[in-house]
């Protein structure tokens, strides 16, 4: 198991790496080699940058993308600390259970981030909860999907059957998740999957078109409505109206509501401050 107290990522061992650019924080995994096989130091590492990135003002957006020829492979077998022992099978139990609720609530602060995250997703992404838990999905036509789990004799335990369930109905998440079938990129795309689909040599420049567009926008206004939208798909509509409420009287009374009119009424790029 992972040494969940460390705070740090030491040089070497990086299974992501953050980058902030002109309001875009760029979150890269970055083992190629590996074809960026998940882990528990994945996830570890994955719920430090969460912590910085949530309170950052500098970063309006986030993109996460991956290096080489795959997002996500999924689980990296080889990887210290993948299995749990113990001394009996209860303990080990147990002991699983704990683990894999620490990495729901990693998982939890990188999907619950107040900036909308845009993934961009190229070869296998068979590490899907990943993906699913980004606002904007873009896939290149090269993209491949699949929850592979049940084939390795495991049921889902990320969440990404439910996401897909959310996204595309309960028949397709069954479907996916009982035959481990791969779904291609205009099938996830029909699906509601992904949002958009660009030539592998597209993805990059598409996606980061795409999160420059959410970062040039009023900051308050843009997490606003990702709460909304996200409350209204996790909770009953009455209370996804009472936050829609809270939110939009927040921006409503912002300074950059007021520069956004003044702007448009010039004809000018809003210079937005987020307050």
């Amino acid at each position: 198991m992972i040494d969940t107290t460390r705070t740090d990522i030491p040089e070497g061992e990086e299974r992501l790496r953050l980058d902030v650019e002109d309001g875009i924080g760029v979150l890269t995994l970055c083992r190629p080699a590996k074809l960026n096989a998940w882990s528990w130091e994945s996830t570890r590492q994955l719920g430090l940058y969460a912590d910085r990135i949530r309170f950052d003002p500098s970063v309006r957006a986030v993109l996460l993308r991956a290096e080489g020829r795959a997002f996500c492979a999924g689980i990296d077998v080889s990887a210290p600390g993948g299995a749990i022992t113990g001394r009996s099978g209860a303990e080990r139990a147990r002991a699983y259970y704990e683990g894999i609720r620490w990495a729901h609530e990693r998982f939890a602060a990188f999907a619950r981030l107040p900036q909308p995250v845009v993934a961009a997703v190229q070869g296998y992404c068979l590490g899907f909860e990943l993906a699913l838990m980004a606002d904007v999905r873009i896939a290149a036509r090269d993209a491949v999907f699949a929850l592979p789990e049940a084939q390795l004799g495991l049921a889902v335990d990320a969440g990404g059957d439910l996401r897909i369930a959310r996204e595309a109905g309960t028949g397709w998440a069954k479907f996916l998740a009982l035959t481990g079938r791969r779904l291609d990129a205009t099938t996830a795309e029909r699906l509601h999957l992904v949002q958009l689909v660009a030539d592998e040599t597209e993805l990059e420049a598409t996606a980061r078109t795409v999160a420059a567009e959410i970062a040039a926008n009023a900051p308050l206004a843009v997490q606003g409505v990702k709460r909304a939208v996200d409350a209204y798909a996790e909770a009953p509509l009455t209370a996804a109206l009472d936050r829609t409420a809270l939110s939009a009287a927040l921006t409503l009374t912002s300074e950059d509501a007021a520069e956004g009119y003044a702007a448009k009424g010039a004809r000018r790029a809003p210079r937005f401050e987020g307050k």
